[in-house]
């Protein structure tokens, strides 16, 4: 589907229509002073004049102009970018392919982590816009009003990566996570296990993985079974996986497979089965999400969803090119890009 708007038409000229540090300080009825030094000196304003100036902030998503006063030269060849988690190896091919294709035209990648918390994502979101990057790339569509605010004001082409929702206006590279579940469930289902628990993770905003949780358990209604869902409480996620392996295998019917929300939940359950003297898969069978590298170096091997991290990235650094000119786009640029995941049966299953 190709889609003919405001990416294939000239871009308006930066900064039209941008929100004013004098709108904001009329709307707080401050000075401007006051509203330039809630920014860059907050201690030397009242807890009264940071509420009244932060709310005025807020509800005319205002955004600071970074490269204001002779740096407007170097706004165009930056692209930002946020994902939940730098550190976790789920999300690296997706950046290195980004800011490798992103390189090799000449622009370079602003990176932040949310860690699944959409307030710090917000923030994230507001400081990239300050320095009018030449296109902007979030994680998943979940976002906090105030997010969803700055995004419709933003005069630069938007992406939203590692999920597909058609219905919303940023460029959409990505897969569902919906069907992920609905994946996962026929998948053990196909295999004949019929007692099938889903392992939540424990980190509270990871929306996307809820929404792999919903079709795991949409499909096994379908299937006339009923779903089981584990939400652990342990935050480092192989002391969670361990945790859920350990309660769902202490009730009296037991599992016969347990599909993890992601590989390192997976890992951690798989290890405290084996110590336990569970037979994987032949007790209970693991399914992980994401592939990780130690996914098949694991003793049995771990039977995963693998995502299309990589293709992401050269897609969503294809589309950002395309829309700020710097490569060819025949018809326009394509705005919906649906790709898939798919099962990488080894032995746990």
């Amino acid at each position: 589907m190709k889609w003919r708007s405001t990416l294939d038409s000239p871009r308006k000229r930066r900064g039209a229509g941008r929100i004013t540090l004098s709108a904001v300080a009329e709307r707080a009825g401050v000075s401007a002073i006051s509203v330039s030094r809630y920014f860059n000196q907050p201690a030397s304003l009242s807890e009264v004049l940071r509420e009244r100036i932060g709310e005025a902030v807020a509800a005319l998503g205002y955004v600071p102009n970074q490269v204001a006063g002779g740096l407007a030269s170097a706004r165009g060849r930056i692209v930002g970018m946020v994902v939940p988690n730098i550190s976790g190896p789920i999300f690296a091919d997706t950046i290195q392919a980004f800011s490798d294709a992103l390189a090799a035209a000449g622009y370079q990648l602003l990176l932040a982590s949310s860690y699944f918390d959409g307030e710090k994502e917000e923030s994230a979101v507001r400081a990239f816009l300050g320095w009018n990057p030449a296109a902007l790339v979030l994680t998943s569509h979940f976002h906090t009003p105030a997010c969803e605010k700055l995004l419709e004001g933003a005069d630069v082409p938007l992406l939203e990566v590692w999920d597909y929702q058609p219905s919303r206006r940023p460029i959409q590279v990505g897969f569902s996570h919906y069907q992920v579940g609905v994946d996962a469930a026929r998948y053990l289902h196909g295999k004949g296990y019929r007692r099938i628990a889903f392992v939540q993770n424990s980190a509270p905003g990871d929306y996307s993985a809820m929404d792999r949780r919903d079709g795991y358990a949409d499909t096994l209604r379908e299937l006339g079974l009923e779903p089981w869902m584990f939400v652990p409480t342990a935050s480092a996620p192989f002391e969670a996986g361990k945790q859920a392996m350990e309660a769902l295998m202490a009730r009296a019917e037991r599992p016969d497979a347990i599909v993890f929300a992601n590989d390192n939940l997976a890992a951690g359950g798989l290890l405290a089965g084996q110590r336990a003297g569970l037979r994987i898969p032949g007790d209970c069978a693991v399914l992980g999400f994401g592939d990780y590298p130690f996914a098949p170096m694991l003793l049995p091997s771990l039977t995963t969803l693998k995502p299309p991290a990589r293709e992401i990235g050269e897609i969503a650094a294809q589309r950002v090119l395309q829309a700020i000119g710097a490569q060819p786009a025949e018809g326009g640029v394509e705005r919906l890009n649906l790709l898939q995941c798919r099962v990488v049966e080894r032995e746990s299953c």
